[in-house]
């Protein structure tokens, strides 16, 4: 599968955004309730981090989703371990590219020392819980009726994977 990562970049962060977004209005994968800005997304991202790194995923040399690694909590005694995320458009899901996603966010983690990744998905989410249980991430955490979006209330769960 001709599969790439390149850093986000301010010349790439609008693709990134249009993904994103499509999942604010659509979905309940993320819990923000209305379009993202740039500035937003930027911070989301850590754009431009050492170690908090984000990508955009190419497929056939296009922009078909992003992915980042970002800081699991704001306590130093937490640095060994980092929140992972990934957001693919709605023509590249099946295709294979999570699990070749999560291997390189793997390998990048443990370049910089993180121990630890934890994926925090809405339960419901079913291709998204598959993919991380498949990757042998397990899961650690039931959050009841944490957040609410289209009306409805939505539990989250965490998932833990020691690489």
């Amino acid at each position: 599968m001709p599969l790439e990562f390149k850093p986000i970049t301010k010349d790439n962060l609008t693709d990134a955004l249009d993904i994103y977004n499509w999942y604010v209005i659509n979905s309940t994968a993320t819990f923000h309730l209305e379009a993202v800005s740039k500035k937003e997304l930027e911070r989301m991202v850590s754009l431009g981090h050492s170690r908090y790194k984000s990508y955009v995923i190419l497929f056939d040399n296009e922009i078909c989703g992003f992915c980042y690694i970002s800081q699991f909590r704001y306590k130093e005694a937490y640095d060994k371990s980092a929140e992972i995320t990934l957001y693919l458009n709605q023509q590249s899901i099946g295709k294979g590219i999570g699990k070749t996603t999560l291997d390189f966010l793997e390998s990048e983690a443990k370049e910089n020392g993180i121990d630890n990744l934890i994926a925090v998905i809405t339960d419901g989410n079913t291709a998204s819980i598959v993919l991380f249980e498949k990757q042998g991430y397990f899961k650690v955490g039931h959050l009841k009726n944490i957040g609410v979006k289209f009306e409805n209330a939505l539990d989250v769960v965490s998932y833990q994977k020691e690489i």
